[in-house]
This record gives structure tokens, C-alpha cells and sequence, in this order.
């Protein structure tokens, strides 16, 4: 239903793929308004009573097909966020349904951190965009509104006033100019997930070029900037190589090299929108050197378009992994010193308050809501694989990482496609490359709250170090301990471990911060600030 994408789906839903999605946009920035007709071409993986489509009620349904038939209004019902339809399917049957609509979609207050469209104009021109990953696809389309709802193929024709651009995803396959001025874009994509399909259209300039892989294969290169940012523009370009390398050389090939990569400038901040990423960060120049936010919603192309997560509780899939490629591309392109920088700025974002993974089906917003993990699905997750590497080294944790992406140890362009997976999936990754079975690791981490707490004792000349961790369970992580500058580990193989130290040895636990721990000073420094009560005359 509207607002709400994800969660437990009911079998009749369930049963229901896209095997494509055939979308016609006329945009209206003057009533800030859309019409359109969505061509949904559905199968059935299991017999279902009736076909439910997901479209939000600010969108008026002014009729529906099935193939070329219209519909009498007695056979289908629009409420409460969905198109209901009066058609069973069998298992394995293919049905073509054609829906039109029209309306004002509902309008975003804080993009992305909500969701809807948002309108702005640029030199007198519009200039707008949509964001649905919170709230789901449905605020702009007929869709399947939960992470098996891919469509496996998607069309896309947005038709503009004159003067405007339209980038969207995957390949551009003509622009008709229609002889009052407005033109229709029409695009072809791969599967795509459906909050990534994205609207964006303004007063656009490309900037294109092409990126010989290490693959062998060439890759187009697209950046659509508000005409007059050239130079600013023409900065970020050149960053797309050196991350595009990065990526292919630490995770693998670039999973959508057929179509393109892509980023246009939008009216908020950002968004993964697949082949055409949303980029509202302003060129602004950063420390480390590279544009944080387009790093960030390029990672995404590997974590959450090319692999998605199966259900939204998996959500940390997508984002600690993202989260997480920004200081190790730092490390990539400087040395460790930028890498435990950036590491240490997460580490103090991390609440540690409710787990990142519950075990059951849960909505994208209720990740974000107060009873989610919140931004512990970022930066919680980044430090968790921080930590991970640092315990089975590189070679395992690159090597697990690129099955979970891709599914097999040995990607290469054309010998895989985009998939699914679970926490359990990069689980059974890691005992696969590493050889050691690490449940107790990520049961700590991911499904418990609150952070593993080590306990230093001194007792005479010796140092004791054991872990409390929620749930009291094993966790034999191994532990660095630096005496008089000299490091020794040790292995913590029953939660415990001591070491003999001189009477006047200065001792530094984890010097090198490979482990994410409890912090009292951290704890402290996110708690509120207590008002002095002050008395009252």
C-alpha cells in the first residue's frame, strides 16, 4: 500500500514477477502533474485469485487492460494504494495488463530522506526529480512495491516540454521531437530494481566519453549537468575512471557495462538510481579528494543494483558495504593514514541500539524509523566488515565479497546477472573463502543491539582481557595488545587472554582500532547534554 514498500507480502503478491515494464510519462511541470500508461507484462510463479498493483492514490486509474481488452470498472477497484484485479492466473501463466493514469504525485519535504518528487528550476527552466527508496516505486508508477518485484526488462519513453533533457536508465534509444517543441526520450534497461527507475529531467548538458575495462570490454560514460556548471562538471568527470577502476580491481567488473554508467545532476542530494545516478552534492571539494557522494551512489551499483538485498532487513547489504568502500577506495588512492581516518569519523556516527538484522520481513521504512537500526545500517555494518577483514585478511573478505555480488568466485562481463541475497548468503561466502565458521561473529554484530564490551584486569604483573558480548555467547576475537610499542596478539580462543607485563609497561589495547568495540568516551560524547537545574524564585 502507499508508503510502504517491502515487508511481508501476501501470497497472492508474492506469486506475481515483471517480466517487463513498457512506461510512457508525459511530465507537466506547469500543474506538477504526470500522465502516463504502464504496460505491465506479468507472470505467475504460483496460481493467485486476482493481480495486485501497487500505485499511489495521489494518481487517478482512468482505465485498465488485460492485452487489448478494456476493462468494465466492475472488474477492477483503486483504493488504499493498489489496483485490485478481478483475473486469476495460473501457475506459469503470462498476462499482459495496460494501465492508465494520471495526477499530482505526492511532493518529498526532505529528499531522499523522504520520498516523491521535487520541483525546482534552474535559469528560468524546470528542473526536477523523484526518490522512492523509503517509500517505494508506486509514488510514480504502477508497480510491484517490495525487492522481488524487479522487473527483468524496463521501456521507458518520458515526454518533455521543449528546451528540457530527460537521462533515465540504461540505453538511450532515440529522442522523437514532436512538432510543438516537446520531445520523448525513450530508454531501454536491464532488470532493475523498482525504487531505482528514476524520473529526472531539467535544462541538462552531457558529458560523455568511454572507459576501456580491465575487462577488455569499453564502458559509456554519461554525466547530464545543469547547463553552466561545465567546469564543475567536467571536475567530477574525471573521477569516474580512477572509481571505476577501483571497483573492478577490488570487487569486480562493472555489472551494467552494456548500458552505461551514468550520474545527472538532480534537486537533492543523491540516490543509486541504477545507470543513472542521482548527484545533488554541488561539486563540492573534500579532503580526501574525491566526491564522497558520488563514490557513494557508484558502490551501489555492485551493492543493492547489481546484488539486492532479498528482503529490506538485509538493507545493510546495500549500504555498510557502501559505506564502506569510501575509505577503502581513501586507502586505495592514499595509504592506510586516510583510511583509519575515515574509519574513525564512522565510528562515531554508530549507535548501537537495536539490531541491524531482525530475522523477519521488515519494510524499508520501518529500517529508518525509531524502532530500526537507523544509520547503524551504514556505519555499524562499515565497521562490523572492518573488523571482519582485519580477523580472516584480504584475500578471504574480497573473495566472499564478490560471491555475494556476483554469485560465483569468477566474474567476468556476460558470465552473470543480478540476483538476490541474504545475510545468510555472505555468511556462507565467508566460511566458504575463509574456511572458519563465524556465526558467532555475525550473530554479535548483526543481531544483537548493543556492541561486545572487553574487560581489562590487572592482576600483579599480568594483563587479563575477556569479552562480554549480548547474549553472553562465544566471541573468540582475536585481540592486538601493544607493550612498550612492541604488538603481540592474542587469540581470545575461549572469549579470554592474558599476557605478562612489566611493572611499568605502557599498554595500548587494539592500537591499530581493528575492532569495533564498546567506547566509553564515545558513548559519552553522543549522550545529551543534561540541563543544570536552576532554582526558581
Amino acid at each position: 500500500m502507499t508508503l510502504r514498500s517491502g515487508g511481508a507480502v501476501a501470497p497472492e503478491r508474492a506469486a506475481l514477477r515483471l517480466a517487463h515494464v513498457d512506461l510512457a510519462i508525459e511530465a507537466l511541470p506547469a500543474r506538477r502533474a504526470l500522465s502516463g500508461r504502464a504496460v505491465l507484462t506479468i507472470d505467475a510463479q504460483a496460481a493467485t485469485p486476482r493481480i495486485i498493483i501497487d500505485l499511489d492514490d495521489a494518481f487517478t486509474v482512468s482505465a485498465v487492460a488485460i492485452g487489448r481488452t478494456v476493462l468494465p470498472e466492475a472488474q477492477w477497484r483503486q483504493a488504499g494504494g493498489q489496483i485490485a484485479i478481478d483475473r486469476p492466473l495460473a501457475a506459469g501463466q503470462r498476462m499482459t495488463v495496460e494501465i492508465r493514469y494520471a495526477g499530482q504525485p505526492r511532493v518529498a519535504k526532505r529528499a531522499p530522506w523522504d520520498d516523491g518528487f521535487v520541483w525546482s528550476e534552474w535559469q528560468g527552466k524546470p528542473w526536477f526529480g523523484t526518490t522512492a527508496q523509503l517509500t517505494g516505486c508506486d509514488l510514480w508508477w504502477p508497480c510491484l512495491d517490495f525487492p522481488a518485484g524487479e522487473p527483468a526488462a524496463a521501456d521507458l519513453h518520458f515526454t518533455v516540454p521543449a528546451g528540457l533533457s530527460a537521462p533515465a536508465n540504461g540505453v538511450l534509444r532515440g529522442i522523437d521531437r514532436l512538432p510543438d517543441g516537446r520531445t520523448t526520450w525513450n530508454w531501454h534497461s536491464g532488470s532493475v530494481n523498482p525504487y531505482a527507475l528514476a524520473i529526472s529531467i531539467g535544462p541538462y548538458t552531457e558529458i560523455e566519453g568511454t572507459y576501456r575495462s580491465r575487462y577488455g570490454n569499453v564502458i559509456p560514460l554519461q554525466l547530464w549537468h545543469l547547463t553552466g556548471k561545465e567546469a564543475q562538471a567536467a571536475q567530477l568527470f574525471a573521477e569516474f575512471a580512477p572509481t571505476l577502476d577501483f571497483f573492478e580491481r577490488v570487487i569486480g567488473p562493472y555489472p551494467f557495462a552494456d548500458q552505461k554508467v551514468g550520474v545527472v545532476e538532480t534537486p537533492y542530494l543523491g540516490m543509486e538510481h541504477q545507470t543513472i545516478n542521482a548527484y545533488g552534492n554541488g561539486y563540492k571539494p573534500a579532503p580526501e579528494g574525491f566526491d564522497w557522494l558520488f563514490q557513494h551512489e557508484f558502490s551501489h551499483e555492485w551493492f543493492g543494483n547489481q546484488m539486492t538485498a532479498a528482503d529490506w532487513d538485509d538493507f545493510w547489504l546495500h549500504e555498510s558495504f557502501a559505506a564502506y568502500m569510501q575509505p577503502l577506495y581513501a586507502k586505495w588512492r592514499e595509504g592506510d593514514a586516510r583510511y583509519i581516518a575515515m574509519m574513525l569519523i564512522q565510528r562515531d556516527r554508530i549507535a548501537a541500539k537495536v539490531p541491524v538484522v531482525s530475522g523477519v520481513p521488515r519494510t524499508a521504512r520501518a529500517m529508518e524509523g525509531k524502532a530500526g537500526p537507523g544509520t547503524d545500517v551504514y556505519f555499524k555494518g562499515a565497521w562490523m566488515l572492518h573488523s571482519l577483514r582485519s580477523l580472516i585478511g584480504d584475500r578471504a573478505f574480497f573473495a566472499a565479497t564478490r560471491r555475494l555480488v556476483y554469485g560465483r568466485p569468477d566474474p567476468k562481463p556476460g558470465n552473470f546477472r543480478p540476483r538476490f541475497a541474504t545475510t545468510r548468503d555472505f555468511e556462507t561466502a565467508v566460511a566458504q573463502e575463509s574456511g572458519r565458521d563465524l556465526r558467532w561473529f555475525f550473530d554479535v554484530y548483526l543481531r544483537r543491539g548493543t556492541l561486545p564490551d572487553l574487560i581489562e584486569s590487572r592482576d600483579g604483573n599480568s594483563l587479563t582481557l575477556r569479552w562480554k558480548v549480548p547474549g553472553d555467547g562465544p566471541f573468540p576475537l582475536p585481540v592486538e595488545v601493544e607493550v612498550d610499542g612492541v604488538v603481540r596478539t592474542l587469540p581470545m580462543t575461549d572469549g579470554s587472554g592474558s599476557i605478562p607485563l612489566p611493572a611499568d609497561a605502557h599498554v595500548v589495547i587494539d592500537p591499530m582500532a581493528r575492532l569495533l568495540r564498546r567506547s566509553i568516551a564515545v558513548e559519552r560524547m553522543q549522550a545529551p547534554i543534561a540541563k543544570p537545574n536552576v532554582a526558581t524564585r
